[in-house]
């Protein structure tokens, strides 16, 4: 067997997941742009270095304009191996959080990217206020070119790319301020470079923008396609054996009857969870605070509770979901208790555009009228605080339409207000 060369620590090797391929392009989309920002930055060096050549006789300090020139080449060095491998560069390790996540071969790079792009933005500021100390105070009334010429925009366009418009548009105008400052004058020439560098910030941050939006929608894509694989593959292998066990468990169990007649009880319910829950599809994308309770719903089916809900998922607030599900599950207790652990209930979930209506009714004997307020009365506040009381809280109301031998049907009715459209996580 050949020796593994896989160094110690590092995850094993082998199958990725379904959609682990798919899902790692999704988070390196702006990786060309990064790319094109170190090759700009390098350019512009280039360029720099060929004014700082051509103006060398003419500055106050030569040496010092070599300098800053020197500084510059190191800096763009360091900022570029920082833009492109974020993970492993040394500044990953400004924080504790950064050190687990190196660790763990799991470093936010973009988050990294963003740190160093506040850096480069201070770094190009002090490179910018050097050509005061370099130059000469008359080239620079007469128009001279700062130090940095267009190497300056570097930061720019990185800021735009690691934190979006806003921040690349405030990260423009700090630069041309000090531009600005450092000139002490604004002409044509300064409103043409300010009006560049703006465009470009803009340009570059919306285009950001939209494909990390665009990312999160594929990356979410993705993560759905690969949970329904799963679930089919799954379903398949739970259908071909545990199912078909618990069938035949509950079918030998009501034969034999006795205690074996309980035991197949309890595998038919496990039968009929099990079902449910590979029929039940992957979770939907949903608008932030939204909650799908048509699944919810859905696992309280038993051989005894038959759940009926759209085909459609049906979104409620998430504490209003919760609230709904468990008065559903305190009226189906209330059924088992007063009517008979092997009575049949029915749960009917409808979604009518304004409001969210659920059923749930039983065949019993039926409470007589006025039975529930004395229960209250006497201080039984089973159904007041665990139904009615929390339909009340979530703005919903609760009604119980019963008689002797006419069973007994709740009916939940919740009030929607649709979030906007949009806002999905």
């Amino acid at each position: 067997m050949a020796a593994s060369l896989q160094p110690p620590g590092s995850p094993p090797r082998g199958p990725r997941p379904p959609g682990a391929v798919e899902a790692d392009l999704a988070t390196r989309v702006l990786d060309p742009f990064w790319r094109g920002l170190v090759g700009y930055r390098v350019l512009a060096w280039g360029y720099a270095a060929v004014l700082v050549t051509l103006n060398h006789p003419y500055y106050r300090s030569p040496g010092g304009a070599v300098l800053v020139l020197a500084l510059m080449a190191v800096w763009t060095a360091v900022t570029s191996v920082g833009y492109l491998r974020p993970i492993w560069a040394p500044w990953a390790l400004w924080s504790l959080r950064a050190l687990r996540a190196l660790r763990a071969r799991r470093a936010p790079g973009a988050l990294r990217q963003g740190r160093l792009a506040l850096l480069d933005v201070v770094v190009t500021l002090v490179a910018v206020a050097a050509t005061r100390l370099v130059d000469t105070p008359d080239r620079i009334a007469h128009g001279a070119p700062v130090l940095t010429t267009v190497w300056s925009a570097g930061p720019v366009i990185a800021v735009a790319l690691a934190y979006g418009v806003l921040s690349g548009l405030a990260g423009a105008l700090l630069v041309q301020a000090a531009v600005l400052v450092v000139r002490g004058r604004f002409g044509a020439a300064e409103a043409t470079d300010l009006l560049l560098m703006v465009a470009t910030a803009l340009a570059v941050g919306y285009a950001a923008t939209v494909l990390r939006r665009s990312s999160d929608r594929l990356r979410q894509a993705i993560e759905l396609r690969a949970a329904l694989a799963e679930r089919e593959r799954l379903a398949r292998s739970i259908h071909d054996g545990v199912l078909q066990v618990l069938a035949q468990v509950r079918r030998r169990g009501a034969e034999l009857g006795g205690p074996a007649a309980e035991l197949g009880s309890l595998a038919g319910e496990q039968e009929v969870a099990l079902r449910t829950l590979i029929v039940t599809g992957p979770p939907e994308q949903r608008p932030l605070g939204q909650e799908e309770v048509t699944a919810r719903l859905a696992a309280l089916a038993t051989p005894r509770v038959t759940v009926s809900t759209p085909a459609t998922p049906v979104l409620l607030p998430t504490h209003t979901a919760t609230e709904l599900v468990a008065a559903v599950e305190a009226a189906l207790a209330n059924v088992r208790v007063h009517v008979g652990r092997d009575a049949p209930a029915w749960v009917l979930l409808e979604d009518l555009g304004e409001q969210v209506v659920v059923s749930v009714r039983d065949d019993g004997p039926g409470i007589p009228a006025g039975r529930v307020a004395a229960a209250e009365a006497e201080g039984r506040l089973g159904v007041s605080r665990s139904i009615q009381g929390r339909f009340e809280s979530v703005g919903g109301t609760a009604r119980c339409e019963s008689g002797p031998g006419l069973g007994c049907e709740w009916t939940f009715e919740i009030p929607v207000r649709r979030a906007p459209a949009g806002r999905r996580r």
